[in-house]
């Protein structure tokens, strides 16, 4: 695939502390964008990093028809660098655009864009250990129009910055509660779908969540508010007795790679787990029948953040004393030590770009 590059005259890098980049708020040098009209994607380019204009009448900031990934580079041992699963978040952003009606991206474009982008701004990549550099690839209806329907145009974009850890608790324990009366997604809806409607209607529960004390919100299903979904930006998975309980799919829950790759790793390693539906009332009983023996979440950002408290209608459970537990641990050392090239990697999940 031929790709146009214009490179940044200068690059910004040695503005940039890399001890303190944070998560999200620096970006680097350069960005990859493509134009879908006609019914087909036109030519690719990479370009300097900077502000692209649009007109007021811009669909997606109108009707949101929009979606985005978001997935890792790392800085290996051998000084090489791997992606993580790239195959499985180009298949999720497919799926994600067929639910909003936005043509598909083709592998070779993808896992193209993203090889270019990071040849070019390849010292952009911590070295530090525990940092990445975060790559965003996402599309958006670019048509000028007022009016409900369908957009005959599209931009695809990837932007990349580095990034440190992204809770500043780093593994220690975080604490969700329920979110009262809201609701995230019902099935048949947007909640299986990586599109930024999903992400504003979690921010108002989420911001109350916090001035409240809590990190996250635990969403529950939006028809009975019984059954455990997922977290604000992660999945979810309960250690109950010797086996890990995570909700299904199912249409209204995100599927997750690192929620995935879990699985993965707890079938290659014999440990019970399933995929079935959990209240939070079992989670309580649970907790009380001292069963509950840990709660983690999982996620690209974070990869496993484990739970130390629950809240619920005026009910606080505190899981393995408010520390990580071992499995959670384990899963952690496992996956970023397959990331970075520290361990080997037994089920064929890195890309390595050399």
């Amino acid at each position: 695939m031929h790709i146009d590059i214009v490179k940044a005259p200068q690059s910004r890098i040695d503005r940039v502390d890399f001890d303190d980049v944070g998560f999200g708020h620096v970006f680097s040098d350069h960005m990859f964008m493509v134009e879908y009209s006609k019914g087909k994607w036109g030519t690719p380019r990479i370009v300097p990093y900077g502000n692209i204009e649009v007109a007021p009448s811009l669909c997606v900031l109108h009707y949101g028809q929009a979606i985005f990934e978001g997935l890792k580079a790392y800085y290996t041992v051998p000084g090489a660098v791997n992606l993580f699963r790239p195959q499985a978040y180009h298949a999720r952003f497919n799926r994600s655009g067929a639910r909003l009606a936005i043509p598909p991206v083709d592998w070779e474009m993808f896992i193209g864009a993203l090889t270019e982008l990071l040849k070019l701004d390849r010292e952009w990549i911590p070295k530090k250990d525990g940092y990445s550099l975060y790559i965003r690839p996402f599309i958006f209806a670019s048509e000028n129009f007022l009016g409900v329907h369908v957009s005959h145009s599209y931009m695809f974009m990837i932007i990349t910055g580095p990034v440190g850890a992204y809770y500043k608790e780093g593994l220690n324990p975080v604490s969700l509660t329920t979110p009262g009366g809201y609701v995230r997604a019902v099935r048949g809806g947007l909640g299986e779908a990586k599109t930024p409607g999903n992400y504003a209607g979690s921010l108002l529960p989420a911001d109350e969540a916090q001035k409240n004390g809590y990190t996250q919100v635990l969403w529950l299903d939006g028809v009975e508010l019984k059954y455990v979904e997922e977290v604000g930006t992660m999945n979810i998975m309960f250690v109950i007795g010797d086996e890990i309980i995570t909700p299904p799919l199912g249409g209204s829950v995100l599927g997750g790679i690192t929620r995935d790759s879990v699985i993965q790793l707890a079938q290659y390693w014999n440990i019970p787990i399933q995929e079935r539906k959990i209240s939070i009332q079992e989670i309580f009983a649970e907790a009380k029948a001292g069963r509950l023996k840990e709660v983690f979440g999982t996620g690209t950002a974070a990869v496993i953040s484990p739970v130390g408290r629950i809240h619920h209608e005026g009910e606080i459970i505190t899981i393995n004393e408010g520390k990580i537990g071992t499995l959670s641990q384990r899963l952690y050392d496992e996956i970023t030590g397959i990331q970075y090239a520290k361990r080997p990697d037994p089920l064929g999940w890195t890309y390595s770009l050399g």
